[in-house]
């Protein structure tokens, strides 16, 4: 339910081999990233009501394609919730076949101190070839009993000036209609999509991104119990890789 859309492992793999990730011996290298966002949206849904979110990773990555890892990011869920910490965990195999085209495989692992009834993992896999991707998310487990599907396509390009371009379009699948509209109608899926632009400055990553779906306010309130925490907003993110 309250998942981040993780950045895609092998997206990340390829930005810290460019940003020189510390080499520990012939075959690992370790991978560090801290950066600090003006929100922290997940499958385009806010995670911390709109506030700020500081976050951070490490990943240890073997010259097989192996890595291992951990994310975490502050999250505020409103009410009662207890947690104000969201860590995940992940292990994966990242194949590149060429140049050009890759697949990465993956498990991941989210876990909320205090709140132990919202820990749920994943499934991953994408495959990516000349910019394009595929992929998709599993999760058996959402809220202790909820399946759901989380599938995308986007697309990676340079622009001029060496501004970075992404493109995403996602759909996430529930296993029961836990959508429900004003008028009492409900569905199982909501489409969400995000465009990003990045440019690298003083050693730094600098990100914008637009984020939407399609879910009303009233389907956003009766399943998150806020009415503006799936509505369209800007994210400005600043990020340095290790």
């Amino acid at each position: 339910m309250y998942a981040r859309n993780l950045a895609v492992a092998g997206a990340l793999l390829a930005h810290w081999s460019l940003a020189q990730a510390i080499p520990l011996n012939d075959d690992f290298t370790l991978a560090l990233e801290a950066g600090a966002f003006s929100d922290y949206r997940s499958r385009g849904i806010s995670q911390t009501q709109g506030d700020p979110a500081l976050q951070g990773s490490a990943t240890l990555m073997h010259s097989s394609g192996l890595y291992a890892g951990i994310w975490s990011s502050n999250v505020d869920f409103g009410f009662d919730s207890k947690t104000r910490q969201e860590i995940d965990t992940y292990a994966g195999y990242y194949w590149q076949m060429s140049d050009k085209v890759a697949l990465d495989l993956a498990y991941f692992d989210y876990a909320y101190p205090k709140e132990g009834g919202l820990n749920y993992s994943e499934y991953f896999a994408e495959l990516s070839a000349y910019g394009a991707r595929l992929g998709s998310y599993y999760s058996d487990d959402v809220a202790g009993e909820q399946n759901m599907l989380y599938s995308y396509v986007g697309y990676n390009t340079i622009l001029p000036a060496e501004v970075g371009l992404e493109l995403r379009y996602g759909v996430a699948d529930y296993k029961d209609p836990v959508w429900i509209s004003s008028s009492g109608s409900t569905r199982e899926s909501y489409d969400e999509w995000e465009v990003k632009l990045s440019r690298t400055l003083v050693g730094m990553n600098w990100t914008l991104s637009y984020i939407d779906t399609d879910l009303s306010d009233a389907e956003c309130a009766n399943y998150m119990g806020f009415d503006d925490v799936c509505s369209s907003t800007l994210v400005a993110g600043v990020s340095k890789a290790f």
